[in-house]
């Protein structure tokens, strides 16, 4: 109860007044009139009513304690039965709390957060969010369910906000054990065929086993056998980038009977593979107006290393010049086809016929080439149609068409076939997808027979144009007219040869992009997107194999002939496998070092140093039994001074909140009435005498 003033005049007269009665009732008491005491208290019975002093009384409810419970909902609780733990200790926190009116849970449960690449489980974060509209005298604890693995613990010096006490209950077991698998150290380019290294470290958690594990590699699908490592010890292993573009690599070491997890028994890492001075040999053989394309092309690529050889003077040509007049350059037959005919990514034989440069045997050296593994570009002319003709040679081998010996002389429109609307080289040309192209004519092509590969481009009556085909473990390209030169000098419009003579040369030098099946997965952001590249039928689904086992169908949609995506939001975070048919890939969707699976085993030592320090409890909910136990909770008044090593103790607040407020006007009514005629009586009275 309190008192206050609420005066019907101003202060100001109030005091003014006062001071007057003071000064009459200095005067008479020096004068030592009668009734001057009782004067002045009559005077100040005046003032005090003209000051209108109120009684005030409060009328205040105790507001609840707040006691935020912060659930762990992140990828390692899913692991090893913890989540029936963490639903059966928020039960059983949902009952005692409830035992307490004046107790007021709020519960959060922290999932892995779909807007980061770095999954992370940040409790301290949730914690501080759930308690910002809550005066830190209200918080009478907090209670944290979680494996222990917690990315946001405050360091030492840090405070929680509030005074009380931070419980942990921990889910998992005792003694847990889990291996995995990092990679340390990596280049993220590497020259093909060119050898890097690559640092990486097995890991067991919970436990000081030094036994040596075996370590699987595989590149892009392919076993590159296995490595043995010792847990604990940084692994160097060295490999050559095989292909230009991405390549995977893949780490899994088996498993350990009783680990917690395989999830992260596996590890990937992503190398783009870049060719370096990619070298082509590029023959030109009878002198013709599109001689200069190929060489125009190759030459503007900075990456390409370009040996040019023009046949102008065949053997069998007798002018009688002069041999000390001839400025011509030997042919190095025997070093460009024999030698070094292995250093050349690519070879191009334009318009080139058999007239004696080559021996013989050297078309069987090319052919050994290609079957190994190298790439032949046949750009073809009337010259080959002819007797001389490069296909009557030992070359035929891996020719996937073989001529008739007709040419072809009328103006057509080069056309994509069905095959070739899917085709990767093809797909997609500029001005294709109009009838007629909107491109120019062509007015020549080699009729041929028996093709073999896919034809993706045809001449007029369906004729083959542009036959690609693999023999054994190269690739050949048979492109069946000399005309492309057309389109290069803007001939009715031209046409996009530019785009069609590099695509013809990646596919020849095996660019992944440019396979014709194939199955690609990548990360955008939280999105996993799948793309699948076929020639053939529809693929249907693809199966996405998730980090915690989880099966999940993706349907695939065609966006252009022959290729086909799908994209889907990932809930989880980690190494993903995706499968179609027979096809495989491996893609990480969020960092590959995030902290959520740096460590998968149940700890109580990241949050014991806090919950000792506000004098709270950390206490795992399975003692070894299978029995799940969940501390009483313990309320107490004013400060906690010392922690209980059995029950989790709540601060209850002393807070209220004001409900309401009883006014009492002492000088009004009959009682200020019966004061002030106290007061006049008394004055009277004292005068009368």
């Amino acid at each position: 109860m309190t008192i206050e003033f609420s005066p019907f005049i101003p202060w100001a007269i109030i005091a003014l007044l006062a001071v007057i009665a003071l000064a009459i009732a200095t005067l008479g008491f020096l004068r030592g009139m009668r009734g001057t005491a009782i004067r002045l208290a009559a005077s100040f019975a005046v003032l005090a009513a003209l000051a209108n002093p109120l009684f005030l009384q409060e009328e205040r409810d105790p507001l609840t304690t707040v006691v935020p419970v912060i659930v762990d909902r992140s990828q390692s609780q899913e692991i090893a039965g913890r989540a029936e733990q963490t639903d059966a200790a928020l039960e059983g926190l949902r009952e005692r709390l409830a035992r307490f009116p004046n107790l007021e849970p709020r519960i959060v449960e922290v999932t892995d957060p779909g807007d980061t690449d770095t999954p992370s489980t940040k409790l301290f974060e949730a914690l501080t969010a759930a308690t910002t509209d809550v005066p830190p005298t209200r918080i009478g604890g907090a209670i944290f369910i979680t494996d222990g693995q917690v990315h946001d613990v405050p360091g030492a010096g840090q405070k929680l906000g509030f005074e009380a006490p931070l419980h942990a209950l921990v889910t998992g077991k005792e003694g847990e054990f889990d291996r995995r698998i990092e990679i340390i150290r990596a280049p993220r380019f590497g020259i093909v065929d060119e050898e890097q290294e690559l640092t990486f470290r097995v890991f067991d958690d919970g436990s000081a086993s030094n036994q040596p594990a075996d370590v699987s590699v595989k590149m892009n699908g392919e076993d590159l056998g296995s490595v043995p490592a010792t847990p604990g010890a940084e692994t160097a292993f060295a490999f050559r980038v095989p292909r230009g573009g991405n390549n995977v690599l893949e780490f899994s070491v088996a498993g350990t009977p009783g680990e917690v997890t395989d999830v992260n028994n596996r590890a990937i890492h992503l190398i783009e593979g870049i060719r370096q001075n990619l070298r082509v040999l590029l023959v030109s053989g009878e002198p013709h107006a599109g001689e200069r394309a190929w060489r125009n092309l190759l030459k503007s690529d900075a990456s390409v290393d370009l040996v040019h050889f023009t046949i102008l003077r065949p053997p069998e040509k007798q002018d009688g010049t002069p041999i000390n007049e001839l400025s011509l350059i030997a042919f190095p037959t025997r070093e460009l086809f024999v030698e070094k005919i292995n250093d050349f990514d690519l070879i191009i034989f334009d318009r080139y016929q058999h007239r004696g440069v080559l021996p013989i045997l050297y078309y069987d050296y090319i052919a050994e080439y290609v079957k190994n593994g190298g790439a032949l570009l046949i750009a073809a002319g009337p010259e080959h149609a002819s007797e001389d003709s490069i296909a009557l040679t030992p070359l035929a081998s891996v020719l996937p068409a073989t001529p008739t010996g007709d040419v072809h002389q009328a103006g057509f429109f080069p056309r994509l076939s069905d095959q070739g609307k899917r085709h990767p080289v093809t797909r997609g040309l500029d001005g294709s997808a109009a009838e007629p192209p909107q491109w120019g004519r062509w007015f020549r092509s080699i009729e041929v027979t028996g093709e073999a590969g896919d034809t993706v481009m045809t001449a007029d009556g369906d004729r083959p144009l542009l036959v690609l085909n693999r023999a054994e473990e190269g690739r050949v390209a048979m492109l069946l007219s000399d005309q492309g030169w057309l389109w290069a000098r803007g001939f009715e419009g031209g046409g996009p040869h530019v785009s069609l003579y590099r695509r013809i040369a990646h596919w020849l030098m095996k660019e992944p992009e440019l396979e014709e099946e194939a199955l690609k997965a990548r990360a955008v952001g939280r999105a996993l997107e799948v793309t699948r590249q076929t020639v053939g039928d529809a693929p249907g689904e693809a199966t996405i194999t998730t980090p915690s086992g989880e099966t999940q169908t993706l349907p695939l949609t065609e966006i252009q002939p022959g290729l086909y995506r799908g994209e889907r939001r990932m809930t989880e975070t980690g190494l993903f496998t995706v499968t179609n048919g027979d096809f495989s890939t491996l893609v990480h969707v969020g960092a590959v070092d995030a902290p959520e699976f740096r460590a998968m085993v149940s700890t109580t030592d990241s949050l014991t140093p806090v919950s000792e320090t506000s004098r709270g409890l950390t206490a795992r909910l399975d003692d070894g039994d299978e029995t799940i136990r969940i501390p009483d909770i313990l309320p107490v008044r004013g400060e906690v001074r010392v922690a209980d090593d059995r029950r989790m103790l709540i601060r209850l607040t002393d807070e209220t909140v004001l409900k309401g407020v009883n006014t009492l006007p002492l000088f009004a009514g009959f009682a200020g009435l019966g004061i002030l005629l106290l007061a006049v009586s008394a004055m009277w009275w004292r005068e009368g005498r």
